[in-house]
């Protein structure tokens, strides 16, 4: 689920490994594991969970799904995983619980932690456990109070780290982590730094902004996307047109403020520049959340002013970039701008238009004492990794998504990527053509350690709810361009 939909998605400093990886990534010394207790002899998953030293049980579902128990849970993480003995926060995560003999899905959610039960698409096909968690800093998973330098990818992957270590104890069987969006980039990071945490990772439409000035992939993405070059000139009309109409729709957009307490002095400085980067965002979030079939909806450019706004706010979200709804997506911003880099598109058709150049970057979209420089080492060195040592990687893209235009490009070791045709942001590997989902769930069953085939899907009755990638990543940032 990555926010660009928003915006890019949205390393410690120590010397290059000999490999000659790029400097700026890997941590001077790793982060010791906690321990699990070995007293007492009780089968009990609660019990077994209680004797994992650092972790929480903070409740189990008294109506778990048919066949799980669902508990929320947290653990205690060093603030600095380079300081394990110094100040501490509680991270929360979920777990879904079947049989310590099953396999184990790592679900990385890049954002907050969703509270009910869900499985994820690994989950289901592997008939597995799975553990969901939150990132850090993503509220109420933040430290009190926070140093945000202690936000980057590799204390984000020691996290996951230590708490894999932990359950390990527990459930022995293979593990498999997954996520999308940013999600996915997180399982990635992981991965890179703790590649033997986990026997094989499924990333869902993660990109790789490897060089964050070069955006070159976008501007050819969004002149190609599609298989209708009118619905992308609609688009970019329906663009103009809300600029050219800026006084009376800015006032349209003052009156829905006015009336649900939106303010805009906080992040963006004023409604004027909100406005700006809410039309920027149509087009990204169009075809990020829409089909080729949508199409349909995109209104002509002599549609009324109603009309108009009542578009964008439908694809794009005139909320999202109010201080109220951009302020919680403040650690995807922050990591955009200090690391993950974002995309920038050119958006030539908007030329002689737009009021404030340089507006389309993570920085703009946090408060002034959280604006950073970027540092490109960290993706980098990542994707020389992913390129040249990773194994058992699995990507899956949309071929209408924004986010595939800069894709990972794993090594040949037992890795493959696809594209599911015309599928946007919640591409998986159900919208694969049938020789590459077979091929995909194959892949996977194979890395889990799990024989036969996929068990077919549980009754809706079951209480579970299945999830689709795009569901998970609607709830994070509604603008992933916004975030992913």
């Amino acid at each position: 689920m990555l926010i660009r939909s928003r915006r890019a998605l949205v390393a410690g400093l120590a010397a290059a490994a000999a490999v000659g990886l790029t400097a700026g990534a890997i941590p001077a010394q790793a982060a010791p594991e906690p321990q699990v207790a070995t007293s007492g002899h009780s089968t009990d998953i609660a019990d077994r969970l209680r004797a994992i030293p650092g972790l929480t049980i903070v409740s189990e579902s008294a109506t778990p799904p048919e066949g799980y128990r669902f508990f929320l849970l947290t653990f205690k993480q060093p603030v600095d995983h380079h300081r394990p003995k110094g100040a501490t926060f509680e991270q929360r995560f979920q777990l879904l619980h079947k049989d310590t003999s099953r396999p184990v899905v790592l679900h990385t959610t890049g954002y907050n932690m969703p509270t009910t039960a869900f499985r994820s698409e690994p989950t289901r096909l592997i008939d597995g456990n799975q553990i969901s968690v939150e990132q850090r800093f993503f509220s109420p998973s933040r430290p009190d109070p926070a140093d945000w330098d202690d936000l980057d990818i590799w204390q984000a992957a020691t996290d996951h780290h230590r708490i894999v270590s932990a359950l390990k104890r527990v459930y022995p069987a293979k593990w498999i982590s997954t996520g999308a969006s940013k999600g996915g980039m997180t399982s990635v990071y992981h991965r890179r730094f703790y590649p033997d945490d986990v026997n094989g990772v499924v990333a869902y439409v993660a990109p790789s902004d490897v060089n964050n000035p070069s955006d070159r992939a976008y501007d050819k993405f969004f002149q190609t996307v599609g298989t209708d070059p009118a619905c992308r000139t609609r688009l970019e009309d329906v663009q103009k047109e809300a600029l050219k109409r800026r006084t009376s729709m800015v006032a349209k957009y003052q009156a829905a403020a006015d009336k649900a307490g939106w303010t805009f002095t906080g992040v963006l400085g004023s409604i004027d520049r909100a406005y700006e980067m809410t039309i920027l965002d149509t087009g990204w979030a169009f075809w990020q959340y829409s089909l080729q079939a949508d199409c349909v909806t995109v209104p002509a450019k002599t549609a009324t002013d109603d009309e108009l706004y009542a578009f964008i706010d439908a694809t794009a979200g005139f909320a999202f970039y109010a201080d109220q709804g951009i302020t919680p997506y403040a650690p995807y911003f922050y990591q955009a701008a200090t690391q993950l880099g974002w995309p920038q598109p050119k958006f030539e058709h908007l030329r002689g238009l737009l009021r404030y150049p340089g507006l389309y970057q993570a920085n703009s979209s946090l408060p002034p004492e959280l604006r950073s420089r970027h540092d490109a080492r960290p993706m980098v060195d990542v994707d020389h990794w992913v390129r040249t040592r990773s194994e058992r990687m699995l990507f899956v893209y949309g071929a209408n998504d924004p986010w595939g235009a800069e894709q990972f490009v794993p090594s040949r070791r037992d890795s493959q990527v696809y594209t599911a045709p015309g599928a946007n942001h919640g591409a998986n590997i159900g919208a694969l053509v049938a020789a590459e989902r077979d091929k995909a769930t194959a892949d996977l069953r194979r890395w889990a350690g799990v024989s036969g085939t996929p068990a077919t899907a549980r009754a809706a009755t079951d209480g579970v709810t299945d999830l689709p990638i795009t569901d998970l990543d609607r709830a994070e940032p509604r603008n992933e361009r916004r975030p992913l």
